[in-house]
């Protein structure tokens, strides 16, 4: 594959520090379980199979830890009486362990699978075995979903991401560089520098509409004119001038060029200065810009339309540029629909329309994008024989009784890198390497909890894929309070105003009413944000490309976007013209200047759900 990814020995370390690192930090076993079993908040339903915790309001305190003791022994698959699943770590038989998963030992420390630890003798404290070697399954054993034994070892999200732009490995066949013509080239990273092959300009020619003259004038103009396009002019003789066009060869012996306004003809034709000429005024000479040979660009700059027009001008018709990776997106789940209302238990699949342009927009070329339902063989087959470099499942990643993912990835051996992380929403999400050139991201089922999955793992590992450098991060002034979960990062969909972050509603794990106006994902530490507090904002593909929504422009055109409460919650929309007409849709009313600016109101407070009050909307 492309770009610089981390040997093994890297890779194996980090994910044993991630290990290590996030039982200090939280206090867990290794396996998930808190060191003295106190209760944590309780989890809801999210509206797909995978669960999330309630966040909680940024003034909530953290609990104090309770001292470590040896939790009490449970049943597998149930939990005690009044205490759910700590955030991010899923009790067995709700949102399963890992692959190839074995008991936890007395003090954390994952034990190899198959390696037996005799009763009574406790793992060596900060001794790390091998998390992600996995065991496969015997050939031909088809059993879909054998009981998970352990919890995960769940995976910091700054961590995750590291992890996921660190996996890919440089192998013997790794798509090699590929020569493209420019115009297939746009989006795609340079494999190789893009070096001059001519002077820029490659003669000298002049910069202005006027006369090109030579000596001290004033000058004789000849009759004829030069035109850009053509070969060598005449040369010129002292006191002489000539008409020129802007990009036209300058003709040898030449002094300068004059502007069409800044000269002027007499009544026998001969031209006088309105101003001083100075030496080579207005004339571009060869290699002004770049000399053949020149580096104009390193390896691994993006090409966009401006790097598209050097190249062209220095003279090439095709690039060397880094192939995108291929992506095949595999849709779980019987209860989808693809057109039509839901109905009958039956919903409508919103990630496959949304999943294959979002994974271009990161750099992929989505090659497939198949539906299997809830057919563990078809995805066993499928995964095996894809060529794709990334494998994208939705659903299926918890441990319920047609969650395919884990067992399969079990069953084919596969090494898995990151098996849930703390973040909301999209805990359940995981990476594994299926081969050394060919990975694996399980996103959740639900939307929201499925877009958190693309920007933790599918965008970094795709970016190192693709040779992409990563951005530097930015960061907004949230405008208001926004709620945290107790535990884990949460990332949640703002719209920019200035420089600052304004939280919005509907977002839930199932919800993209919130997302589908958003400029960004605001990174949420545990506990919640406060107002004024600076935030990391992870970048949408479409906000790139967009000023907001409530800007004009200088002909007194408009959009606003805002969300009002009147007989319930609605979304008015309105536009403005210069004449300034309005329209807008739902129960609220719209109003519109022609200077530019739009606004809207439902009939009861904007940016508000419920009746008239502000809050947010999680399930």
């Amino acid at each position: 594959m492309s770009g610089q990814p981390a040997p093994d020995a890297e890779l194996d370390e980090a994910l044993a520090l991630v290990n290590d690192d996030h039982g200090r930090r939280t206090g867990r076993r290794a396996d998930g379980e808190p060191a003295g079993g106190d209760p944590r908040s309780a989890a809801a339903a999210s509206g797909g199979r995978e669960h999330e915790a309630v966040p909680q309001p940024p003034s909530a305190p953290a609990a104090p830890p309770a001292p470590a003791a040896a939790p009490a022994p449970r049943k597998q698959g149930a939990t005690p009486s009044g205490h759910t699943p700590a955030s991010g770590h899923p009790a067995p038989g709700s949102s399963g362990g890992g692959l190839g998963s074995g008991g936890p030992s007395s003090h954390g420390t994952p034990t190899a699978p198959g390696t037996p630890t005799a009763p009574g003798t406790p793992t060596a404290p900060g001794t790390s075995t091998a998390p992600c070697t996995r065991t496969p399954a015997a050939p031909g054993n088809p059993t879909p979903n054998p009981t998970p034994t352990k919890h995960r070892n769940i995976t910091p999200w700054p961590a995750a991401r590291n992890l996921a732009a660190r996996a890919p490995r440089p192998v013997p066949t790794a798509s090699a560089p590929a020569a493209v013509p420019l115009g297939q080239a746009l989006g795609l990273v340079l494999a190789a520098p893009l070096v001059a092959l001519t002077d820029l300009p490659s003669f000298d020619t002049s910069a202005m509409d006027g006369w090109v003259v030579a000596g001290p004038g004033p000058w004789d103009v000849r009759a004829d004119g030069i035109l850009a396009g053509h070969g060598q002019p005449e040369p010129l003789a002292d006191g002489e001038a000539v008409r020129i066009a802007t990009g036209a060869r300058i003709p040898r012996e030449a002094t300068a060029v004059i502007r069409s306004e800044h000269g002027l003809t007499d009544d026998k034709g001969r031209l006088h200065p309105r101003r001083d000429v100075t030496q080579g005024q207005d004339i571009r000479p060869r290699g002004q810009e770049c000399r053949s040979g020149d580096q104009l660009l390193p390896p691994g700059a993006l090409v966009t339309a401006a790097v598209l027009g050097l190249a062209a001008a220095a003279g090439y018709d095709e690039l060397q540029v880094v192939p995108r990776p291929r992506a095949e997106v595999l849709i779980l789940g019987d209860e989808l629909l693809t057109e039509g209302l839901p109905h009958e238990g039956l919903i409508r699949d919103a990630l496959g329309p949304m999943l294959p342009p979002w994974l271009r927009s990161l750099g992929a070329e989505v090659i497939a994008v198949r539906r299997l339902g809830d057919d563990a063989e078809a995805l066993h087959q499928t995964i095996t024989t894809s060529a794709a470099d990334l494998v994208v499942t939705t659903g299926g990643t918890a441990s319920g009784p047609v969650d395919h993912v884990h067992p399969i990835l079990r069953r084919i051996g596969a090494e898995l890198l990151v098996d849930g992380v703390a973040v909301r929403p999209g805990h359940p999400m995981l990476l594994a390497r299926i081969r050394p050139d060919q990975h694996l991201v399980g996103l959740p089922g639900n939307p929201l909890a499925a877009v958190s999955g693309l920007l933790t793992l599918a965008e970094p590992l795709l970016r190192t894929l693709s040779g992409r450098p990563a951005m530097p991060p930015y960061t907004a002034v949230l405008r208001e309070d926004v709620h945290g979960h107790p535990h884990d990062t949460r990332l949640v969909p703002v719209t920019l105003r200035g420089d600052q972050a304004v939280p919005l509603h509907y977002n839930g794990p199932a919800m993209l009413r919130g997302i589908a106006v958003a400029d960004g994902l605001a990174v949420v530490p545990p506990g919640g944000g406060r107002q004024g507090q600076e935030l990391e904002v992870l970048d949408l593909p479409w906000a790139l490309s967009e000023t907001g929504m409530d800007t004009g422009t200088a002909t007194g055109t408009a959009t606003g976007m805002e969300t009002g409460t009147g007989a319930g919650t609605e979304t008015d929309m309105a536009s403005g013209t210069g004449a300034g007409t309005a329209t807008a849709t739902g129960t609220g009313t719209a109003t519109a200047t022609g200077t530019g600016t739009a606004t809207a109101t439902g009939t009861g407070t904007a940016t508000a759900t419920g009746t008239g009050t502000a809050g947010e909307c999680f399930t």
